[in-house]
């Protein structure tokens, strides 16, 4: 019981530093006439340690003796500083041809050591897009507003070790599954699908302010997650390129109930547990969450609503290395989720919106091949309703395929091809590309964006969208 006292007290204390980090990073930002993205450099060690023995001078003295902390230098270096700077441009192909991305987006990210085992780290993203000014006679208002510019605090969070146990508290990103193309077992994170599944996964995920405990054995690895108060996913507005109700028209008026964020009885839960068996490594758990993707519940012409469904998830991953290549699968067992039910009307066009609760059961089974200069992977994928009603969109059983395919040549070009496909009907998305890093920070990325399909799917909703675009990232 002393040990658990001391722990309590421990962490108790170490939350007071959350409030001493982002004085550190503002005290060490550059003079206003470094913010050049293309010419910002990593400032050196030695000029960072009067700040950083400062910010330490600045940490109770009972919390170093708690943390049984010795010299101030063996905290670290000081803080580390990295982030990149991209602009990207996007140009939509069919008629009405258009600009759909002129954007610019910088990240920053700061961390620090304030004692052996304790860590800090921040990360914010900034951007804006021209595109949304130039195109504003396609555009409406409301998508205009919402994608010309963002601001995101990506990550702010403490790392806390006590013996074989890690801690971190704070705002985070929660990777539990990561196939190629979906998100399947990765049920944590929300994400920013205002350009559907089409950025790097790493870019989408937005974090959740949360309290993870993490216990690391020899072959056991367990988790504990606890968050209060819960993110969901930026879906934009009606009207924009990939809004994720495609068939909502233009400037309707959309409400979003999301739960009361002063009720703890409204943050989510979880915990998952993985082990190494003879080679396999295989994860359970079990998270209780409101959905991280919204429910439309009512809707009439010009005004729409959306909620957010209380859902039990039971899921597993699992990976084997099976001589040169690599095994892998995610399942998860959702209960809690309505879908939506479409009841045709007298009047042409006319519906009438209902809901039907379902359990349902999403998975993903995998492949990743190496040959030489070339990756391959594939996955079979799909999802089960327990209780299918025929006014649904969806079949009972939903089932898709997905081939990826990458060459390097040398090792600064790369070619990637990647392709996902319904089994159910026609409907299809296709993503060749090329990257290039012409130099050790930078990197042009060129490719094209393919939707198609003669029947209503969750790719050829969008079969107006083609698009080609090119990004250019310089780290930093």
């Amino acid at each position: 019981m002393p040990a658990l006292t001391q722990l309590a007290t421990r962490l108790a204390l170490a939350l007071s530093v959350l409030a001493v980090a982002p004085s550190i990073a503002l005290a060490a930002e550059p003079a206003p006439g470094a913010e050049d993205a293309d010419s910002a450099q990593a400032p050196d060690a030695a000029d960072e340690a009067g700040g950083a023995v400062a910010a330490e001078s600045a940490i109770d003295p009972e919390l170093d003796a708690l943390l049984d902390v010795g010299a101030p230098e063996a905290a670290g270096s000081g803080i580390k500083w990295s982030g990149y700077a991209e602009f990207g441009a996007a140009y939509t192909l069919p008629e009405p041809d258009r600009w759909s991305h002129l954007r610019a987006r910088a990240e920053l990210s700061g961390s620090g050591q304030m004692a052996p085992r304790v860590g800090w780290k921040l990360t914010a993203r900034a951007e804006a897009d021209g595109a949304f000014d130039l195109e504003d006679d396609h555009y409406p208002a409301a998508v205009r507003r919402d994608q010309r510019r963002d601001f995101m605090l990506r990550e702010a969070y403490l790392d806390i070790g006590h013996g074989d146990w890690e801690f971190r508290l704070g705002r985070q990103h929660v990777i539990w599954g990561e196939m190629v193309g979906f998100f399947f077992a990765d049920v944590v994170s929300a994400r920013d699908l205002r350009d559907f599944l089409l950025p790097e996964f790493e870019s989408m995920r937005i974090g959740q302010w949360a309290a993870r405990a993490e216990y690391f054995g020899t072959d056991t690895h367990f988790e504990l997650l606890w968050i209060p108060k819960p993110s969901f996913d930026e879906i934009g507005k009606p009207g924009s390129d990939f809004y994720a109700i495609p068939w909502l028209p233009a400037g309707t008026a959309v409400r979003e109930d999301e739960p009361d964020d002063n009720d703890l009885d409204n943050g989510n839960w979880g915990a998952r547990v993985s082990h190494l068996v003879g080679g396999w490594d295989l994860s359970a758990f079990y998270y209780r969450s409101y959905d991280i993707s919204p429910t439309l519940y009512a809707y009439q012409p010009g005004a729409a609503s959306l909620r957010h469904d209380r859902l039990h998830q039971v899921g597993g991953t699992f990976s084997k290395d099976v001589g040169s290549f690599v095994l892998k699968g995610e399942a998860v067992h959702t209960r809690g989720r309505s879908l939506n039910t479409f009841t045709p009307l007298a009047a042409p066009g006319q519906f009438a919106l209902g809901l039907a609760p379902t359990d349902m059961v999403d998975y993903a089974l995998g492949a990743d091949i190496p040959a030489g200069d070339w990756r391959f992977n594939v996955q079979y994928y799909g999802r089960w309703l327990d209780d299918h009603h025929p006014l649904m969109m969806s079949e009972r059983s939903e089932h898709g395929v997905t081939f990826q395919v990458m060459h390097g040549v040398g090792s600064a070009l790369e070619t990637e091809f990647l392709a996902v496909s319904s089994l159910n009907r026609s409907d299809y998305m296709l993503r060749p590309k090329v990257s290039w890093k012409f130099a050790p920070a930078w990197r042009v990325v060129t490719g094209l964006d393919i939707f198609g399909g003669s029947d209503e799917g969750l790719f050829s909703a969008y079969d107006r969208q083609d698009r080609a675009y090119v990004e250019l990232r310089h780290w930093f």
